[in-house]
């Protein structure tokens, strides 16, 4: 199979996508809000909550594609990718309360560590690797 880890990865994000969604849709039903937030603080923090994972996700999603593309799986990719998940679960959960919490710090921390250590990942993947260069055509010949 191509792509196990960043697979399973896009299907638990997609998964954790819709549980966020799902999360303001009870609310705007309960509270019969069609557009926007309809003035409910707790409606506005998990729309944020929701957007926020879509800002972030996209790109953490083709750091871990690249990645195991170049590499292959390993356990660390299967472990970031499940840490990533816990963080942003921890993220929603922390964006319910009216004030600062750990839970929303520890998911946007980890969240932003998980993406630099694949960001220095894939640069030093990128300037590090050696290559093999194809001979061309022509000049193998003359060898």
């Amino acid at each position: 199979m191509a792509l196990p880890i960043t697979l399973t990865f896009a299907a638990a994000c997609a998964l954790l996508n819709l549980w966020l969604a799902i999360r303001c849709v009870r609310l705007r039903a309960k509270d019969k809000v069609l557009h926007g937030d309809g003035g409910s603080g707790l409606l506005a923090r998990r729309m944020r909550a929701q957007a926020n994972f879509i800002e972030y996700t996209p790109i953490v999603l083709i750091l871990f594609a690249l990645v195991e593309l170049a590499v292959g799986g390993s356990l660390w990719l299967s472990i970031a990718a499940l840490v990533y998940v816990l963080a942003r679960v921890s993220h929603g959960f922390g964006m319910d309360a009216d004030k600062p919490t750990v839970w929303r710090a520890v998911g946007a921390l980890v969240t932003w560590l998980v993406m630099v250590g694949l960001a220095i990942t894939a640069l030093t993947i990128a300037y590090t690797a050696t290559r093999e260069m194809p001979v061309p055509p022509a000049l193998a010949a003359q060898v």
